[in-house]
């Protein structure tokens, strides 16, 4: 359960969780954080964008998940979502 005044690097963390674990449940990991790292240049414009994908992530997240377009416009909320993609990858990678 959430309180509406959550401190907002507790709500972050939160948001990176879960969008994480829903990334990582597709078998996306990779292709994600490729995507995050590539769109690094145009992310002062991802945000009005993403006003405009949020109805599609919101069915391929599910309608109940919370909203990847407050996590797309933070960059600290980006950086901490490429960082914990990668943890995943890394536990659930392959030894040689």
């Amino acid at each position: 359960m959430s309180l509406p005044f959550e401190p907002l690097d507790q709500r972050r963390e939160a948001l990176v969780e879960a969008v994480a674990r829903e990334i990582r449940l597709r078998g996306l990991t990779g292709p994600a954080v490729h995507f995050l790292e590539a769109s690094r240049p145009y992310r002062p414009l991802g945000a009005p964008a993403m006003l405009f994908f949020d109805p599609v992530l919101r069915e391929v997240f599910g309608g109940e998940s919370p909203s990847a377009t407050e996590l797309m416009r933070d960059e600290a909320g980006i950086e901490a979502l490429i960082d914990r993609l990668e943890e995943l990858d890394e536990v659930d990678g392959w030894d040689a």
